[in-house]
């Protein structure tokens, strides 16, 4: 098990060859998320926005978008950066967990391949702030690696309790390893935070796409 942010950092140069020809149905992925956005979209959160494929994708379709992005690692927010230098982007370098997203902020917000090392508490209280940012019809869109089976998702939350504590790394510490949930309980985790509705719009593999609605 690495640091999260030291993980990403050392694998910044080959990431996004790595997620767009290796990770089946996320190059799919991006471009369908980009789809998922609402005309009149102006603001936009990005949790860990990591090199912004997803946001390659979105500025073809919104290319004046106000974009705020949080993600753990620098070198992948200069790497966005690069990219997009002409772009309105507010990056900032921490962990969402820890950011205030204010209320009613946000048109819409997104996460992509990001929230699968966590766990359930961590997860709705996070789902909770998001709901809280997004305006009044605002949507949330995420796109994961989601477990197919229960069986899966139990395998993989036991490894890692399993791992941390050989280890002596506490829960709450963020290290790289690879929690999915089922789409079932992702949907249920993020109506108990608050969101009206949550619905399935996209799978491939282990990749799958909810979108909630405020």
């Amino acid at each position: 098990m690495e640091k999260m942010s030291e993980f990403f950092a050392r694998r910044v140069e080959t990431y996004d060859q790595h997620m767009l020809q290796e990770v089946e149905g996320c190059k799919e992925g991006y471009e369908k998320m980009a789809q998922m956005i609402p005309e009149g979209t102006e603001k936009l959160l990005d949790l860990g926005c990591g090199t912004g494929l997803e946001l390659d994708e979105i500025f073809k379709r919104f290319p004046s978008l106000q974009v705020t992005g949080i993600d753990l690692t620098w070198e992948m927010l200069q790497k966005l950066r690069e990219k997009h230098p002409d772009k309105q982007l507010n990056l900032i370098h921490a962990s969402y967990f820890d950011c205030d997203f204010g209320v009613y902020r946000y048109d819409v917000a997104v996460s992509f391949q990001t929230m699968h090392h966590f766990g359930y508490p961590q997860k709705i209280a996070l789902y909770q702030k998001i709901c809280g940012c997004l305006k009044p019809g605002g949507r949330y869109i995420e796109c994961d690696y989601m477990a197919k089976t229960q069986r899966e998702e139990d395998h993989w939350f036991a490894e890692n309790r399993r791992l941390r504590k050989e280890l002596g790394i506490p829960l709450d510490e963020y290290y790289h390893f690879d929690t999915p949930c089922t789409v079932e309980n992702q949907i249920k985790m993020l109506l108990q935070a608050g969101f009206r509705k949550a619905e399935a719009v996209y799978r491939r593999e282990n990749t799958g796409m909810i979108v909630a609605y405020q």
